[in-house]
C-alpha cells in the first residue's frame, strides 16, 4: 500500500451555487497550485463563494477563488486571489466552452477536495435561477422539513 491517502476528502463547498444556480453537469478538474496554497488548503484556508470559471485561449482558469496565505511561507506566498489555471482534456474544455457560449450556461465551483491526495475541484455547467425559483425551492425545501418533523413526531 502506497503512503498516500487513500479516497476522498471534502475540503470545501459552494452552497451560494446550489442556491442561485440549477446544477445541470457536474465535471472533475485539477488544479495549477503551488505547495504554499496546497498547504493552506489542507487546513481549510479555501473559500468558493464568488469563484467562476472561464476559458481563456483553449485553456480553462477559475477566478474569484480566494486561497488564504499559508501563515509559514513567508516569501513563497502567492496571490490569494489570483486567477488559477484547471487541468482537464482540451476537448472537454472545448466542449464545455461550446455549450457555454450556445445555451448561455454558467461554469461554477461546486466543491474543493482530495482525492489520493491531489486536490480536485468538482464544476457544476449551471444555469441561473430567477427569483420566483429560488422561491419555489426555498418552499419545497420548507415542505420537506414539515413532512420530516411530523413523521418524527407520529413515530415518538
Amino acid at each position: 500500500m502506497s503512503p498516500k491517502a487513500l479516497g476522498v476528502k471534502q475540503i470545501a463547498q459552494n452552497r451560494k451555487a446550489y442556491h442561485d444556480y440549477f446544477i445541470l453537469e457536474k465535471f472533475e478538474a485539477g488544479i495549477e497550485l503551488y505547495g504554499t496554497e496546497v498547504k493552506s488548503i489542507r487546513s481549510g484556508g479555501i473559500n468558493l463563494k464568488d469563484a467562476f470559471c472561464s476559458v481563456k485561449d483553449g485553456e480553462l482558469f477559475v477566478r474569484g477563488m480566494h486561497v488564504s496565505p499559508y501563515e509559514k511561507g513567508n516569501i513563497f506566498n502567492r496571490d490569494p486571489m489570483r486567477s488559477r489555471r484547471l487541468l482537464m482534456h482540451k476537448r472537454e474544455i472545448l466542449k464545455l466552452y461550446g455549450k457555454m457560449k450556445q445555451e448561455g450556461l454558467t461554469l461554477i465551483p461546486i466543491s474543493v477536495y482530495f482525492k489520493d491526495s491531489i486536490v480536485k475541484l468538482e464544476l457544476g455547467l449551471c444555469k441561473g435561477k430567477r427569483l420566483h425559483d429560488k422561491r419555489d425551492s426555498e418552499a419545497e425545501r420548507d415542505a420537506g422539513r414539515e413532512m420530516d418533523r411530523s413523521i418524527k413526531e407520529r413515530n415518538l
